[in-house]
């Protein structure tokens, strides 16, 4: 059976596009059969392609960059190479039953979610951090490129953590 996931994010244009093409490159690493889309609790972007700093980040190919890193700001060379490719869209009420799990990005797309399902929903709806650390992932819309690169490690760490639980360790 194919595992079915919906990464949320509010306006599906950052992080959980990013989170989509990140869950499916682990995913396939691991030879997961898996099913895996994102959307947004908001219609603000409806039909547009994600921002250019996530595909940016998830398509970045061998660069030098700095990360800040426990001994201050260490060179590190990052090479992400993750395909995307994606539109935004809405949450529907077809999704509650279309997906098995449906992972918020933070606490607010949450609440949304709890609020919105309908009473037949069938889907597993969580925080996505609930699978780690019960972090949320914070939004990069309103920052730099180094935000996004911080997204893109925790949604790997994310993606990691969710297939460990859901279909075991690697």
């Amino acid at each position: 059976m194919t595992l079915s996931v919906l990464i949320v994010c509010l306006g599906n244009i950052c992080r959980s596009p990013m989170g989509e093409a990140v869950l499916k490159h682990e995913a396939k690493k691991r030879g997961v059969d898996i099913k895996v889309d994102s959307a947004g609790t908001g219609g603000y972007h409806i039909g547009e392609d994600p921002d250019d700093r996530t595909v940016t980040t998830c398509k970045k190919v061998k660069t030098q960059c700095l990360l800040p890193r426990p001994d201050n700001m260490t060179p590190t060379s990052k090479q992400h190479n993750v395909p995307i490719d994606h539109s935004a869209r809405q949450v529907q009420d077809s999704d509650f039953k279309d997906f098995q799990y449906i992972l918020a990005a933070d606490e607010s797309n949450l609440r949304n979610l709890q609020r919105i399902k309908p009473s037949s929903t069938t889907a597993e709806v969580r925080l996505w951090g609930s699978y780690l650390d019960n972090k949320p992932i914070a939004d990069p819309y309103y920052g730099g490129i180094a935000g996004f690169e911080q997204c893109f490690d925790q949604c790997t760490r994310l993606s990691n953590a969710f297939l460990d639980v859901v279909v075991g360790k690697n």
